[in-house]
Order: structure tokens, then sequence, then C-alpha cells
């Protein structure tokens, strides 16, 4: 099956607009061995930037990428979407279909269509098998060095990023690390590959062209602020050419008079500026939308999610409440005021508004921590503890409910399942020294010979993932 995948790939790369000479394709590895490589690149990835963990941010990025890969064949991996918590304009795929967009360029962003043009061309990289033919070029057979060597060079190149430089010292000769660079060929095809499939998902091209164009004019800031998309995605200007040609012959596109309001763009670019972009640079911005529209729930919402994160909830809650008399069944706008109301101590009114939320079909993990939390808070410690764990049954990834569900076990003195999913929570967070020192707890302490069982069998796959950490290493 893997091998059908393969080949439908490659044959998917060659369906491009007629006259186009493709460059030769060596294949060094398979799509085994890239996944091998995987797990070394997540590692240097996850220990060297902050990856944004927020459902509401997670969930829309998603939503994205699999409307790409929807109208498209059967791909050799199975894909991963992630936001990094960084300012610089930057996206790329690693290994394996793992692909990433920095926070700091979707704060750029105006609309889907732009964020879909980048996850659309990063898309095709991997289904072009690019990241393969890179590690075919740079001529390099440690699979570790490797790891993070593309790790660093994908993340941030040339004082683009300490911590990428950090990772990439040693490693390699400065010449070899720019094989790491995708060529000029490999960034025409994969926007003659992804052109189509970003179009046959419904998306405006020109979003690809706008968001470009973006990333182009960070270069007049100065050399230092180059963004790292312009190194390890060459031949900007040319895409741009391309990419205008290409919508030139095509349908006029739908006006922006005409299109309909993305509320959950705008909902995602609101939590992006407000919770994860530099204070300053966030609250001119948002002073600056406020003036311009203060009647704009997003803006309201915006201003009052700024406010929280400051400290300022008084006046927070202001502006979460004139959102919310535009939007007033918004789940998240509902979500975030009793989320606002909890921080700042009023209990009962966070209770208010996180069960009105909740009510609402769709599941909010968020929502339902917060709900769990404030039961807590409000000494209701048995319903704290069913929603922690009805929250865990629908999201058992959601790290912070484990976290907290052990918190509140062992204030009841329940200690080996306290020490159990505090384990959990850390091993997820991938502190594998701690989470070994839970789970021996939780071993000690359950008597439950199922959840023992359980305890035990965890205990080994993360020793055997720490023993597995490059250089040995505990993670502190």
């Amino acid at each position: 099956m893997k091998k059908l995948q393969k080949i439908i790939a490659i044959w998917t790369c060659f369906m491009i607009i007629p006259g186009f000479v493709l460059p030769d394709i060596a294949f060094s590895i398979t799509t085994a061995e890239e996944e091998e490589l995987t797990a070394e690149f997540l590692f240097y990835t996850f220990e060297n930037y902050k990856i944004i963990d927020d459902p509401v941010i997670v969930e829309y990025v998603n939503k994205v990428g699999q409307k790409l890969l929807s109208q498209m064949p059967p791909q050799p991996f199975r894909y991963h979407f992630y936001v990094i918590n960084q300012e610089s304009y930057n996206a790329f795929a690693g290994p394996a279909g793992h692909i990433f967009v920095n926070s700091g360029l979707m704060e750029a962003m105006e609309s889907e269509d732009e964020l879909a043009g980048i996850i659309g061309h990063e898309i095709s990289h991997v289904n072009c098998r690019h990241i393969s033919d890179m590690i075919e070029r740079s001529k390099i057979t440690g699979m570790a060095t490797l790891a993070g060597v593309a790790a660093g060079i994908l993340l941030g190149i040339g004082g683009a990023s300490e911590a990428a430089s950090a990772v990439t010292v040693g490693s390699l000769a400065a010449g070899q690390s720019v094989s790491l660079a995708y060529s000029r060929e490999n960034e025409m095809q994969a926007d003659q590959v992804g052109l189509k499939y970003i179009e046959k998902a419904g998306y405006d091209v020109a979003g690809l062209l706008n968001i470009l164009k973006k990333i182009r004019n960070k270069t007049w800031y100065g050399s230092d602020q180059i963004p790292t998309y312009l190194v390890t995605h060459p031949a900007t200007e040319d895409r741009i050419s391309y990419i205008s040609s290409w919508l030139q012959s095509r349908k006029p596109p739908i006006s922006d008079t005409e299109k309909m309001p993305n509320y959950d763009f705008e909902t995602t670019h609101s939590r992006i500026l407000a919770l994860y972009t530099e204070k300053s640079m966030a609250l001119a911005k948002l002073k600056n939308s406020m003036k311009q529209d203060p009647k704009d729930p997003y803006a309201q919402y915006a201003y009052g999610l700024f406010l929280s994160r400051s400290g300022d909830r008084k006046n927070a809650v202001v502006h979460l409440k004139k959102s919310l008399e535009k939007r007033p069944f918004d789940q998240v706008f509902i979500r975030d005021l009793g989320q606002t109301y909890f921080l700042d101590g009023q209990y009962d009114l966070a209770l208010k508004f996180l069960e009105s939320s909740a009510t609402i079909p769709h599941f909010d993990p968020e929502g339902e921590l917060y709900l769990a939390r404030t039961l807590k808070e409000l000494k209701r410690p048995d319903e704290a503890i069913q929603r922690y764990q009805e929250l865990l049954a629908q999201r058992p990834q959601f790290s912070k409910a484990n976290y907290y569900l052990g918190e509140i076990l062992g204030e009841m003195g329940k200690m080996g399942d306290a020490h159990f999913h505090l384990g959990v929570y850390y091993k997820q967070e991938r502190n594998f020294k701690t989470a070994i020192f839970h789970l021996n707890k939780a071993v000690e302490n359950l008597t439950d010979p199922e959840k023992k069982k359980s305890a035990q069998s965890m205990l080994g796959v993360v020793i055997k993932q720490q023993e597995d950490l490059p250089g040995n290493m505990y993670n502190n």
C-alpha cells in the first residue's frame, strides 16, 4: 500500500503545466526512513521552540490543512499541522508530513486564502518528496545529525533565530547547511502542484500571492529581519511572477465585497494577535483597530483578550461583553468571558458563562477545562473530577486536563490516581524524567490491578523514550 501511495505521490508531481522541465528526482531514503527521521527532527523542534497548544488555533489550522488534503490523492504520510509561537515570518514542512507555520506569519495574514496558500505549498513539498531530495543533496549519512541540522535550517537560519543557530552549530559546514534549503525547481514545482489543489479546495489562489508579497516586503526592515522563508524557499520573485501569470489565465477571483465573513479565521487571527504577539506590537495594532472600527466585534474581542493577558481583567470583561453584543451566540466569545471571570476570581459568574458555552454542541476542550476548574474552586470536587474525566474521554491528548485532574485527586488524598495522571501529563509534555517519577509513585500507590498494569506499561514506554533521546539526555 505504501509503495502504491509513493507512486501516486510521484505521479501527482508530474501532473503539472506542459512545458515545465522537471528537475532530476533522486529519492535517497524511503518513506519509512523519513518517518524514522521524524522522531529526531521533532525532538529538536520541540526542545527549541514553543508550540502553541491553543485548541481554537490548533483545530482551525488542522481544518484548513485537511480541507486541502481532501482534494489530493492518497498521501505517503499522515499529516500533522503545528503553529510555532515565534514572530519571524516562516513556514516549512518537516520530514514525513509535519507542517509548521509561525504565529508571526499568521498574524500578518488577512484571510484564510493566505493561510491555505502557504499550507498548500508546504503540503506539495511533502507530496513531491522534496525533503528526501534535500537529504540526497546534503550528502549526509548520520540520521541524528541530519535531523538536528534540518530542524535548525528549516526553523531559522543566519541570525533569524538564535535557537536554530544553536542547533546547527558544530553539525555541518555552512555550505552543506545551505543544501537543506529548497532548490528553485522544488519551489516552482511545489507551486504548480499546490495551485491546482488550493483552487480545487475552493480557495482564492491570490491569497498565496498576497502573503508571498508580504514576506518579500519584510526585507525592507533590514538584513537581520530577512524572513527565514526567503532563505529556505528561494526564487520568491519568480514565484510571484509565475502565480500572477497563472491568475491572469483564470476566471476573475471573487471580490472582497462579495466574500462571506470567515468567522473562524477572524477568531483565530484575533487570538494570535492578542495572546501570542509581542505585547507592544500587539497593543499598537489593537489600538489602531479599535480606532478604525470600535463596533467591530473582533476588535473588541482581541482587545479584551489582550487586557486579560496583561492582567487587567476588569476592563477585559468590558470589551469581551461588547464583542458578545454583536455575536451573542459565539461559543469562543462566551467561553473566554467565563475564563476571564475565572482568572479574576469571580467563580459564580465564570460558572454562568462556562456552563452556557458548554450547552453549544461543538465540543470545546478549553471551555470544559475551565468549567472543571471553576467547579473545583466552588468546592464541588466530584463534579469537577467527572468533567475532567469526560474531557479526557473526548480528548485524551489534552495534557492540561491530566495535570489538573492529578492535582485535584492529590488534594483528595487519592495519591495513586493523582500520580498516574501527573505521569501522563509529563509524558505528554515530553518531560520524561518527571513522568518516570510520578509513574513509579503511581505503581507504588495504585490498588486497582488494571490501572497499576497500565501505569507499569506506560512507565516502560517512557523509559524507552528517554533512552532514545539524542545524546541519551534527560529532559529538565
